[in-house]
């Protein structure tokens, strides 16, 4: 007589419900970082797109500095800087074409100070007076039009025009 031998070759049912268990496991922890990592870069990224807007109250205050008066047509959206005494070099920043501020110098459209995927919410234009000089104090908001919160960050500045020094 003949004795079977039995050998357990492949695998239960019980082993492979396990390990299937266990990858769906750790594919969704995987998943999980992945869509987390993904959500976090993009808000890093909305986050610079709005520190480089900055550079839009840097640029107004550079040519703020160096006017030497407020032009009498200025409004509280549109501010014409006159860059010399005689008052033919203008600068102009007109705010009443949001969600783009444009950039006139002389008349002549220079362009657009905002990036294509920064607007801007809001722009003033508040000038100060003294027996000493002038000031303008500059109101901006802007906003990423990638962020789908629509979070607004305002920035604000005051200066001082140099014929005030």
């Amino acid at each position: 007589m003949q004795k079977k031998i039995k050998t357990n070759k492949g695998e239960s049912i019980v082993e492979t419900l396990f390990y299937i268990v266990l990858f769906v496991m750790f594919s969704i922890v995987i998943i999980n970082a992945i869509i987390t990592m993904m959500k976090s870069f993009k808000q890093t990224a909305i986050e610079r797109e709005l520190t480089q807007s900055g550079t839009i109250m840097e640029t107004i205050s550079r040519d703020i500095k160096g006017a030497y008066s407020i032009s009498a047509s200025s409004t509280s959206s549109d501010l014409i800087l006159n860059m010399n005494s005689a008052g033919n070099q203008t600068i102009e920043f007109n705010g009443t074409t949001l969600p783009n501020i444009v950039l006139k110098q002389n008349g002549s459209i220079i362009g657009n100070l905002n990036a294509p995927n920064i607007s801007v919410t809001n722009i003033s234009f508040t000038s100060i007076s003294t027996t000493k000089g002038q000031a303008i104090r500059i109101i901006l908001s802007v906003k990423s039009n990638e962020d789908p919160l629509g979070d607004i960050e305002t920035l604000n500045d005051t200066v001082v025009l140099r014929e005030a020094y």
